[in-house]
């Protein structure tokens, strides 16, 4: 018990975890869960839901609870020696669950469970177990089932080495520049890159690609070579295209080893492509629906975005003298044009957005919403700048959760929400466990002694990911592996995130959220009503954008040819749907995250599924909104019974339909968009 990764007892103790820690502890729990296996699997054990979870599912819960605690050390403060010691694990864990998955006896006395001895959660878990069995190649026999497992072993190291290349390649870059380099780049992050530079004992201002620093040298920085400099270092990042001491961290060579396995995976399945293995456990019925739906998007999205950029053409040409843009002038002349359409710009918004304001905004929305409490906890954490807090209903824990939002070195970029633990009636003591969540995003940290400020956009992604929290903390399911976000199909799992994104727009919850740095003033109506006016600015552009990763993600894993390529598909979905194309050193694909390393592949599609569910969902809002512009609690209250506390209990789409009583539209969307 010396060892902090196997106490499960309270708190994660990770103020003493260690990567030392990370064997001995892995060592344990697979013991415990290759002993619980085998008792679970014995002739005389019973064919009974709750036995085998009194068993099985206590050990191997632990084990994926130890496991996910380094993984997300990984995530948040990655060492050389914590590298080396997960990466060490790893083949075992993933052994192991390849295992578990594909057991003969297990699958066996999971059949032989009796639906009718089980409640409605209990029978949902037992269905999506019996689809996961069927999926993890417990149907395989001899030789293609110790090739399927060979198969999940490689693909989980690949897609570890693809992340740690990505974070070791977006580490290793950064340039000096000198202010006169740096004209048209706010005072904060001035300030910041100055810091950056004497905190490595040089002179100028360090210019780095994490997306603090990197998105104001795109969408401010006068100097166009100084933009071509820093946009060519971030999409030819882990690429072959990389400068020469970069190379080292080219993903070519890992894609190409990932799709083929994908490939074989599905031809061991018995599927024809990783595509149609993809889809079984969504809401979506086939690739073939998920490409009509993108391309009739994309469709009815075109007209908008070939007004945005004959707009951006003109004003480049007239207003700025740039007579052909390239790709690294687009965010400069983007944001040009809105502040001369709109009269306002980011930076000016940022000084009214303090991180602890908007925190305290966000909480508010969401106590008076969804009727709990949220104050701040204690509990160890792995980095000075994380906070922890709990939520509370009438005075009982609901859940708790760390939030770490500063970019820094070791911590891979973006933002997401993690499970620390899940929701569970424990079959083992009969006691509640209540969840905990992680929410992580990469926000600028703050300079000379104020408090960090955040974009509009930063705003936006922290409402996203508590909706993540949310859907995972405000769970009433009973049964861990539907309760939260649990179950819930992925193309219905960015519902409850980008359904919150939606009251960043709102003046009711803004005014309560705003305070500028300096003076603590609000939020001016006047600039609101402009930022509300530049809402759907480029928003054509922008959809056009995520269809064309989603349609790339899609046809990569239902029409490619592994041994090929991957630049010729690229370039013909960009020849169908994007306008702007980037020029031929670009490598996007080689640091695409979510669909190499992320759980997003043949996947990315369900961010604008979702966003048809939420915008959905959202209008139910708007309908019922009162006289005081303030949301309806009772519309709060229905939605938060039946999409929250629902969990993965039931198919998101009966869920959907308990919230709104019919199925979802695509008409709210456009309308949010300004595309109807």
């Amino acid at each position: 018990m010396n060892n902090p990764l196997l106490d499960f007892s309270g708190a994660i103790a990770f103020d003493r975890i260690t990567p030392a820690h990370v064997a001995p502890a892995v060592d344990e729990l697979l013991q415990r869960a290759d002993a619980a296996l085998a008792e679970v699997t014995a002739d005389g054990f019973p064919a009974q839901w709750n036995a085998i979870a009194r068993v099985l599912d206590v050990a191997t819960e632990q084990l994926g609870r130890a496991w996910g605690v380094v993984g997300h050390l990984c995530g948040v403060m990655d060492t050389p020696e914590l590298r080396a010691a997960y990466n060490a694990a790893l083949p075992r864990v993933t052994a192991f669950w390849t295992r578990l998955g594909a057991d003969e006896r297990l699958y066996a006395k999971y059949k032989a469970i009796d639906p009718a001895e089980l409640n409605a959660e209990q029978r949902q878990a037992l269905s999506n177990a019996l689809r996961g069995f069927r999926l993890s190649g417990a149907e395989l026999q001899g030789a293609a089932r110790e090739r399927f497992a060979k198969v999940q072993e490689r693909l989980a190291e690949l897609q570890q080495k693809f992340s740690e290349n990505v974070l070791d390649a977006t580490d290793a870059w950064n340039c000096l520049a000198s202010t006169d380099e740096l004209a048209g780049l706010p005072a904060d992050v001035l300030q910041a890159t100055r810091a950056a530079a004497q905190a490595a004992g040089l002179e100028g201002h360090q210019i780095t690609l994490k997306m603090p620093c990197y998105l104001p040298v795109m969408q401010f920085a006068e100097n166009g070579a100084l933009r071509e400099k820093v946009y060519r270092a971030y999409v030819t990042r882990a690429s072959d295209q990389a400068e020469d001491e970069a190379r080292r961290f080219d993903n070519t060579g890992v894609i190409e080893e990932i799709l083929a396995l994908r490939q074989e995976e599905a031809r061991l399945l018995g599927y024809g492509n990783f595509g149609e293995v993809s889809v079984v456990p969504k809401m979506a019925q086939s690739p073939d629906e998920v490409l009509h739906f993108l391309r009739d998007l994309a469709r009815r999205a075109r007209p908008f975005a070939e007004k945005d950029l004959a707009d951006l053409r003109a004003f480049a040409r007239d207003a700025l003298g740039i007579a052909d843009p390239q790709a690294w002038d687009w965010p400069f002349i983007s944001e040009k044009l809105k502040e001369a359409r709109y009269a306002f710009n980011e930076q000016e918004v940022k000084q009214y957005f303090p991180a602890p304001k908007v925190l305290a905004g966000l909480f508010k929305i969401v106590e008076t919403l969804f009727e709990v409490q949220i104050r701040r906890d204690t509990a160890p954490v792995w980095h000075p700048a994380v906070e922890f807090y709990c939520i509370e209903r009438d005075g009982r824990l609901v859940g708790q959760f760390y939030l770490d939002k500063p970019a820094r070195t070791g911590k891979r970029g973006g933002a997401w929400m993690d499970d620390a633990r899940s929701r569970w009636l424990r079959p083992d003591t009969g006691a509640l466990q209540t969840p905990v969540a992680y929410l992580v995003c990469n926000f600028a940290e703050g300079v000379d002694g104020k408090p960090p400020l955040l974009t509009h956009d930063d705003a936006t992604t922290l409402f996203h990911e508590f909706g993540h929290g949310l859907h995972h903390m405000l769970t009433q399911v009973n049964e861990h592996d539907v309760s939260g976000i649990s179950g819930v199909e992925w193309d219905a799992v960015e519902l409850p995130s980008q359904f919150m994104e939606n009251f960043c727009w709102e003046w009711e919850v803004l005014r309560h959220m705003t305070a500028h740095v300096d003076t603590g003033e609000p939020l001016p109506r006047a600039l609101f009503d402009k930022m509300t006016a530049a809402k759907n600015f480029q928003a054509g552009l922008q959809t056009l954008r995520q269809i064309e990763f989603a349609l790339f993600d899609m046809l990569l894993h239902t029409r490619h040819d592994p041994g090929e390529s991957i630049l010729p598909l690229l370039e013909q979905v960009r020849s169908e749907v994007a306008l702007l194309k980037p020029p031929a050193f670009n490598r996007f694909a080689h640091s695409f995250s979510h669909i190499f390393s992320g759980g997003y592949a043949a996947g990315y599609y369900s961010y604008k599924w979702a966003e048809v569910l939420s915008a959905d969902a959202y209008a139910a809002f708007e309908e019922t909104r009162g006289s005081d512009g303030e949301p309806s609690l009772e519309t709060g209250r229905r939605y938060r019974q039946a999409i929250l506390e629902a969990g993965g209990s039931r198919p998101a789409m009966e869920s959907f339909k308990a919230f709104r009583g019919r199925e979802p539209r695509l008409d709210a969307l456009l309308r949010h968009q300004g595309m109807a």
